[in-house]
């Protein structure tokens, strides 16, 4: 139903009324509208869900009113009452048997089933479910009393003890340091060692590490000079000895360039006399 649907009768308005201050929507589609169905989705989720979703309930035309996802299946919230009397018989004897069963007690008239419909919400899952809230967190009361009883165990008071302290610890440190950092960076260190008195000498070993840091970096530096040095000498002794290889090597490849030039030579010759003896 829209808004204008609401508005045709007073009693249909103080139920959208109902409704915008709960936070209920009107979620039912065309053809349920056809039907003469209503589905009302509540602000509240299911908790008993591995994946909840936000109750939904329902109005029918048959005159029942069902929570449609809250279960394995829909189920009526109609108020039970005893079903007319039914008889089974005649037996042998000639006597009926007569029984009566719980029924739901329907509700023919949609605006009665509206409103016993937002009245039941109310009470049984605006009410009872007072802690939970739109995102779907729920505690249940089991919980809510393991929690009050271990609240006040020894371990717990142990613990939130503990926090304190290293919260007050933490403070103090806090202030310490902007003390420090109000004193300027000149007296920083002697600040320090006022400050943390329990770590006696820190000062004295963070210059001493100070000291050996630079005393280490000097090292590297000569050495990595030294070691310039040797490369280059290194290079200039070898510079001449290449040559000299490079040269020898050359010597021999034009000696047996010319040996091989002499032996061609040689060869053409000899084939040259060849054909001559072969022609005559």
């Amino acid at each position: 139903m829209n808004i204008s649907e609401y508005n045709s009768d007073p009693r249909y308005w103080a139920v959208w009324e109902k409704m915008q201050l709960l936070g209920i929507e009107d979620v039912s589609t065309k053809r349920q509208e056809k039907n003469g169905t209503i589905v009302w989705r509540l602000p509240i989720k299911n908790h008993n869900n591995r994946n909840p979703s936000y109750i939904e309930v329902a109005s029918f035309s048959t005159g029942y009113v069902r929570n449609q996802n809250s279960g394995y299946s829909n189920y009526q919230l109609n108020k039970r009452c005893d079903s007319e009397p039914q008889y089974y018989g005649p037996f042998e004897n000639g006597l009926y048997r007569k029984y009566t069963t719980r029924a739901c007690k329907l509700i023919p008239i949609e605006i009665d089933r509206l409103e016993y419909l937002i009245s039941y919400c109310l009470k049984n899952y605006f009410i009872k479910r007072a802690n939970q809230v739109v995102e779907g967190k729920y505690v249940s009361q089991w919980y809510h009393d393991w929690s009050l009883e271990n609240a006040n165990s020894p371990t717990v008071t142990r613990n939130l003890k503990k926090i304190g302290e290293l919260h007050d610890k933490l403070e103090k440190v806090k202030r310490e340091c902007n003390q420090a950092y109000e004193c300027g960076l000149s007296d920083g260190k002697t600040k320090a060692n006022e400050t943390y008195s329990e770590n006696i000498g820190a000062m004295a070993k963070i210059n001493d590490l100070e000291e050996k840091l630079d005393a280490m970096t000097e090292a590297r530096d000569y050495w990595r000079d030294n070691c310039e040095v040797a490369d280059n000498k290194l290079s200039n002794a070898i510079s001449p000895t290449k040559y000299e290889v490079e040269k020898t090597y050359s010597v021999n490849l034009e000696h047996e360039l010319h040996n091989l030039q002499n032996k061609l030579a040689t060869i053409e010759r000899i084939a040259n006399d060849r054909n001559k003896w072969n022609t005559r």
